[in-house]
Order: C-alpha cells, then sequence, then structure tokens
C-alpha cells in the first residue's frame, strides 16, 4: 500500500523558498518572521514569551538547563532525550510509575512531595504518552505546582489543541515543541520554547545564540500554526477511527495521533506490516517494548507519520484492512 509521508503544506513551501532566496513576503516590513513567529506561538500556546530554536532537543536542552534541582520523568511512554540531555547536564533523575505511558497521579505527588524545595525541581513529560493517549495534564499540573515543581510539556504532537488540554500555558511553566518531520508543525527542522518565566531566558542566553534557528525555519511555522489545529484534528480523528475497528488497541478510548496494538509476536506483525506500507522510503510502524512508546509487546502504527492528504476514510479503512489481516 503506498501512502506519502507527512509534508509542509504547499504554502508553507512557497513562503520558505520565497525567504531563502530573499524575496520576504510580508506586509509588516518592521517585523521578522522570527518576530511573527514567536508573537503567534505565545497566542497560540497562552505564554508570555517565546523563542524559535533550530530543533526540538535544542529546546528540551534549554528548558532541562533550567532545572537545578531534580528532573522527574515517565518510566515509559515519554521521549529518550529526555534522559540523555539530563544525563549530558549531570541532572539527577527519577522515573514515575505509569500505567502504559499515562502518569500515575499518587505515584508522581509521592515523588514530588519528598524533593528537596531548595531547589528547583522539573517534571517533563510528552502530551501524549507514547503517541497514544492524552495525558490529563491539568492535573499533573495541580500536583506539579502544589510541590513547587516546574512543569515541562513537549508539544510536539500536540500543539493546537482545539480542545486546550494540552499545550496550554494555563498548566503548563515551560512548553517545548518540534517543528521537524513529521510533527503537527511540519517544518521539516526548527523548535520552539515558551513560558511565562522571563529568567528561564535570561538565564542560558548563551543556549539560546547557540540554539538560534532562521528566517527560513520561522517563516514555515508562521505558515504551519495556520493549519495546525485542522492537522491535529484530522489526525486525532483518524487514529480514534482506526482504534474503533481493531482488537487489543491500547487506551481505545484515548485521544492520541498513532495506534498501539498489543502483539504476542510484535517482530513478525511489524515486519509484515512493514512491507505492506510504503511511506516513501520512511517509517511509520514501532516495534514495542520501546521506551518512547509502551513496554509491552506491542506494534504502534505511526498515523502522525502520513499526510494529512492520505487520511480520508478509503484509505483508514485499507490500512485496518491490512492491520487485521495480519494480526490473525
Amino acid at each position: 500500500m503506498d501512502l506519502l509521508f507527512k509534508k509542509p503544506h504547499e504554502e508553507t513551501k512557497r513562503i520558505m523558498s520565497r525567504v531563502a532566496i530573499g524575496k520576504t513576503p510580508l506586509d509588516e516590513k518592521d517585523m521578522s518572521f522570527t518576530e511573527i513567529a514567536q508573537y503567534n506561538l505565545e497566542e497560540t500556546i497562552n505564554h508570555k514569551y517565546a523563542h524559535i530554536l533550530n530543533s526540538g532537543n535544542g529546546a528540551i536542552f534549554t528548558a532541562l538547563a533550567s532545572v537545578t534541582g531534580k528532573i522527574i520523568l515517565p518510566n515509559q511512554g515519554g521521549w529518550n532525550g529526555f534522559k540523555q540531555i539530563s544525563r549530558f547536564l549531570d541532572k539527577p533523575f527519577e522515573m514515575v510509575e505509569t500505567d502504559l505511558g499515562l502518569i500515575d497521579l499518587e505515584n508522581l505527588n509521592n515523588i514530588l512531595s519528598s524533593l528537596d524545595k531548595s531547589v528547583k525541581n522539573g517534571f517533563v513529560l510528552t502530551s501524549f504518552a507514547g503517541y497514544t493517549a492524552e495525558q490529563n495534564i491539568r492535573e499533573i499540573s495541580k500536583i506539579c505546582h502544589d510541590n513547587d515543581v516546574i512543569l515541562i510539556e513537549d508539544v510536539s504532537g500536540s500543539i493546537a489543541d482545539s480542545k486546550s488540554r494540552l499545550a496550554n500555558g494555563k498548566y503548563s511553566d515551560i512548553i517545548v515543541g518540534s517543528t521537524g518531520s513529521p510533527k503537527i508543525l511540519n517544518v521539516r527542522d526548527g523548535g520552539f520554547i515558551t513560558s511565562d518565566d522571563p529568567s528561564i531566558f535570561e538565564d542560558n542566553r548563551i543556549l539560546l545564540k547557540s540554539f538560534k534557528s532562521n528566517e527560513i525555519t520561522a517563516s514555515g511555522i508562521v505558515s504551519e500554526l495556520s493549519f495546525a489545529e485542522d492537522n491535529l484534528n484530522k489526525t486525532i480523528d483518524a487514529c480514534m477511527y482506526i482504534k474503533s475497528n481493531l482488537d487489543n488497541v491500547i487506551y481505545p478510548d484515548k485521544r492520541g495521533i498513532n495506534v498501539i496494538v498489543k502483539s504476542d509476536n510484535p517482530k513478525e506483525l511489524s515486519w509484515n506490516l512493514k512491507k505492506e506500507f510504503n511511506l516513501d522510503e520512511h517509517g511509520m510502524i514501532t516495534r514495542c517494548p520501546n521506551y518512547n512508546r509502551v513496554k509491552e509487546k506491542a506494534v504502534a502504527i505511526e498515523i502522525k507519520n502520513l499526510d494529512i492528504s492520505e487520511l480520508e476514510k478509503d484509505n483508514l479503512d485499507r490500512i485496518i484492512e491490512v492491520i487485521k489481516k495480519h494480526q490473525n
């Protein structure tokens, strides 16, 4: 089955191409694309300050550098970069228990309440556990703030949430994201960090300078932000439709941007599905156990990797049919 890998919108590619050759299609010449992108991110996320960076990992690096105490991470369903960057920064970290990636709120409270309050501790997680299930960010935020812990949310897969439950500065103290492929803001490179706390940026100026992005990326972010809510809604709806038509799905009733199915033989299932789905030489199958997804025998079908044009019902029905064939 031939499928298209997610690509930037045509309007985004046109704008980025014009900026790359020195033609700046701005109505307000006194503002750069970087300034406009940062302002639009502040408005979308509900934070006072935003910075465009050259990668999502640069944003995570800057956020974790602002933590002076311990960093708390989910024990699965997060991003390997959280652990790697914590180690690089020589920050102590501890894992919180989860139910297949969803945070165990009681265990989180127990861990956070025991931390040294004389230093700035942080809890970092992704909006969607393993990309497949929405975290209860509102309750997590309350627990963090009750214990004077900074909540850092990676919103690469959830920015412009129409329900405002995710990627909302009302709940998360620092928000980071990647705009590389195949993210919701699909610019092929870049990232961002936002917060209401100016000290995060003032204390890490050298990092912001080191991770500085460019006008081409910023112009793409400006364009992709106008499509983000629709992109996210269509991806979530597609995943909910697929989940409702498959057996052995992890979190069938939770919003997410991929579908994870349990399997007694994930090696065989993932191999068969990789042969079936041709995604412009890109992948859309992740075998588990995998820290970035779930630590169970399963296979993740990365619907988030598909171009939005592929999320029509006929295509989704064919994807379901292929998965069912190899599940049996």
